[in-house]
């Protein structure tokens, strides 16, 4: 069994969400785990959720400068997830161009960025996180269908480019997290009942599940340029 004591883990957007899951099973298995992500109250609310020694950093990952500065001064990481992205949904006729360059700027670039200027050390990943639509797309959704796609493409690229770092992706499908906080209680509540009476496995995911996937990849030595489904067995319908 791959052991995590002493590794150091970064997990970007680790204040919320799968970010802050991933952070936890990370620590729970040993690892030195730091969250980063633009808001200092968010991360210190989240260091305070997980628990434990958690280190926490103020990094916009939608600033060249910043990341390039960040991690000229972080030091080599052992392992690097990537968690973050939002935006771009509705027909593309209806989408204004600002809008559709938003949902790229969210997403593929602070990637494109923290994969350039994170330093890996030797046996260590990168992880990405992408999401279902990147292989299945819906209605409405082309835009992120085409982002998501975008970020597993880079993902089999680098996994040739950084090699021996491995590089991998995990894609959850519906997932409890405070992306669905926009919707009101009840109609959130209606929303997670269908979805699990639709799974195969009669739930909704949580950060968690998709935690343990990224650190999964992260210590399984002979996995690289793999992009996880993590959905329940959405797919398969």
């Amino acid at each position: 069994m791959y052991s995590f004591d002493g590794k150091r883990v970064l997990v970007v957007g680790g204040s919320s969400g799968i970010g802050l899951g991933t952070a936890k099973v990370a620590l729970q298995a040993g690892a030195d785990v730091t969250i980063a992500g633009r808001s200092g109250e968010r991360l210190a609310d989240a260091a305070k959720a997980i628990g434990g020694s958690v280190a926490t950093e103020v990094l916009d990952a939608t600033d060249d400068t910043a990341v390039t500065d960040y991690f000229v001064g972080s030091g080599a990481w052992d392992h690097v997830a990537v968690t973050i992205g939002k935006g771009g949904r509705g027909l593309i006729q209806d989408l204004d161009m600002a809008t559709a360059y938003a949902a790229m700027d969210a997403k593929f670039w602070p990637y494109f960025r923290i994969a350039r200027a994170a330093e890996i050390a030797t046996g260590g990943s990168l992880t990405f996180v992408t999401g279902g639509l990147g292989q299945r797309p819906a209605p409405a959704a082309s835009v992120l269908s085409a982002v998501n796609a975008a970020v597993e493409g880079l993902t089999r690229g680098l996994a040739i480019d950084f090699s021996p770092t491995r590089v991998n992706a995990v894609s959850p499908g519906a997932i409890d997290t405070p992306l669905w906080g926009q919707l009101p209680p009840e109609a959130r509540k209606a929303h997670y009942e269908r979805i699990e009476a639709t799974l195969p496995v009669r739930r909704m995911g949580q950060p968690e599940d998709v935690g343990q996937a990224i650190l999964m990849l992260m210590g399984n030595p002979f996995t690289t340029g793999v992009v996880l489904q993590v959905d329940g067995g959405s797919m398969l319908l």
